[in-house]
């Protein structure tokens, strides 16, 4: 968090001996963005915020609309904004009104145009664009810094000469007489493919003040070039617009073919991430401070990793480490189950390891190790698990060496049974992959005429015979607060018996079913993998 207020940090960007980058918002989601990902000025871009209300970048959008926009954008942030205010929105009168609103909205900077009102966009015929008198500009620039209430409150003037096709020689006369009418900065605009306009007012002005330059044609530009000639900001000026159009046309065309969310939902922002953005957890923070207490639902539930055992058929891939560390991408099999909990909202995540422990060691998340791992079976793993913490939200148990969709996990959370568990319709696919594979017979079989039917587990077993299988469990399991106790104490039970000591999993939900436990089953379609090859390995990196 900034502690400085936004007009002096602005400042400090201008005089900065370093080269600054600011980046493009048009609303206040894409500011906040914006801030996350590191940049220390946001701005907000004339053709940006026009274009996300539907309009061109004529001066279509009226400056009251705009002002709305930029107005959500310096709330959602703590950086420094500056506003691309085009040429004011009228004459010297109503420059200084827009001082004095930007002000008021906690807007650190404005940046306005040479042109004659209403603009229209440089790169659209801006060699037909007139100019504005330069002495009648210049009184804006007067206007707009007397009437200013904050001394740092920054006037950056755009010089559209070379837009214009005047030349260098006109572009230095411009930015000489704005700066000279108080213009805290000059932005040098330039529509060729090549910074040679740009490069050459640079070696020609100096350092009689800062320089900003928007690179937006003459992108292959190394960076350095503008370090070497002076260049003190740069404004990434249209692109995170432009990379939301580009993914909402593919979301839209895959919505509009497929007829499907399914894939869809592992490619875009889940709900949590959009909730988070706008500061939910704020919220939920202030309600639980200023409103008295009452019941209600419980927070997110916690997950419990079972990644104990080496993982043999994977062979020299797990001789220094389990199969939950095996690399899959660019980070290990563990990670990419972490960052699935994670994008649903679950961050609480608990792992059993066992073989090789000490290479298990990914940052955020708890750790309980089964070091009888050699002699024990899934069950133990999870029986050590449970026992090792309270579960007052309850808690997703899954395996280390199988990936899921998200929704997934969202399914299992919101079906509201006490134990839950997917099971996967399309088992025959695992017919002939040389693995275990536990197959479920259930109360109904899948259908669309009774898919909102309670399903419950009958049996779960590797070797049920065809026609008694109704799908292939998919590995994980969900306890909600109230089944915790109880399945703490069937695992007391079964851990006393011997026989399961090597047990695996399937065998406790076995004996919950044939108790008054009933397992709630939710019927699914591919959307996981389960690691048990060198293949699967491969497939995984494009899950």
């Amino acid at each position: 968090m900034q502690s400085s207020k936004k007009t002096t940090q602005f400042r400090k960007l201008l005089a900065s001996a370093e080269l600054e980058f600011i980046c493009e918002a048009h609303n206040g989601l894409s500011a906040r963005i914006a801030e996350e990902a590191g940049f220390r000025g946001v701005w907000g871009s004339g053709l940006t915020i026009s274009a996300q209300l539907g309009v061109r970048d004529n001066n279509e959008a009226s400056w009251t609309q705009v002002m709305d926009v930029v107005e959500f954008m310096a709330d959602a942030t703590s950086v420094p904004v500056m506003l691309d205010g085009d040429t004011g929105y009228g004459n010297f009168n109503n420059v200084q009104r827009l001082v004095r609103k930007l002000e008021q909205r906690g807007v650190a900077a404005v940046c306005i145009e040479d042109k004659l009102f209403p603009k229209t966009n440089s790169f659209i015929a801006g060699e037909r664009q007139p100019l504005a008198d330069i002495d009648e500009f210049c009184g804006k620039i007067k206007a707009a810094k007397d009437a200013q209430h904050d001394d740092e409150f920054s006037l950056v003037a755009r010089v559209e000469a070379f837009i214009a096709g005047r030349g260098l020689k006109e572009a230095m006369r411009r930015a000489g007489a704005y700066h000279d009418a108080g213009a805290d900065a000059i932005l040098m605009h330039s529509a060729l493919s090549v910074p040679d306009e740009i490069l050459a007012f640079m070696r020609e002005w100096g350092d009689r003040c800062p320089v900003v330059i928007v690179p937006t044609k003459y992108y292959s530009t190394p960076v350095e070039v503008y370090r070497e000639h002076g260049v003190r900001m740069v404004i990434w000026a249209n692109h995170l617009l432009r990379s939301a159009i580009s993914a909402m046309q593919n979301t839209a065309r895959v919505l509009h073919e497929t007829q499907s969310l399914a894939k869809l939902e592992q490619e875009i922002a889940s709900v949590s991430e959009i909730f988070r953005l706008q500061g939910a957890q704020a919220l939920e923070d202030a309600e639980r401070r200023y409103l008295p207490e009452s019941p209600g639902a419980p927070g997110a539930p916690a997950a419990l990793v079972l990644a104990a055992s080496r993982g043999e058929e994977l062979r020299e891939l797990t001789e220094d480490k389990p199969k939950a560390m095996v690399r899959v991408g660019d980070k290990p099999l563990l990670a990419h189950i972490a960052a699935s909990y994670r994008s649903t909202g679950i961050s609480d995540i608990t792992v059993v390891r066992g073989y090789r422990k000490e290479a298990v060691d990914l940052p955020d998340l708890h750790y309980v190790d089964n070091d009888d791992y050699a002699d024990t079976g899934e069950l133990h793993s999870l029986w050590k698990g449970l026992a090792s913490r309270e579960w007052p939200n309850g808690v997703v148990v899954s395996y280390g060496d199988v990936l899921f969709r998200k929704y997934v996990l969202e399914y299992l959370r919101e079906i509201g049974d006490a134990i839950v568990i997917p099971v996967d319709t399309q088992w025959q696919d695992s017919v002939n992959r040389g693995r275990d594979v536990d197959y479920v017979n259930c109360s109904l079989p899948y259908s669309r005429t009774h898919y909102n039917r309670p399903v419950l587990l009958r049996k779960m077993t590797g070797d049920l015979p065809q026609g008694e299988i109704h799908g292939e469990w998919m590995g994980l399991v969900y306890l909600s607060p109230a089944a915790v106790p109880a399945v703490r104490a069937i695992l007391d039970q079964m851990h006393a018996e011997p026989r399961n000591r090597t047990a695996k999993v399937p065998a406790l939900l076995n004996r919950l079913a044939a108790t008054d436990h009933p397992v709630r089953v939710v019927y699914t379609s591919g959307n996981w993998l389960d690691v048990d090859s060198l293949d699967d390995v491969v497939n995984a990196a494009g899950f």
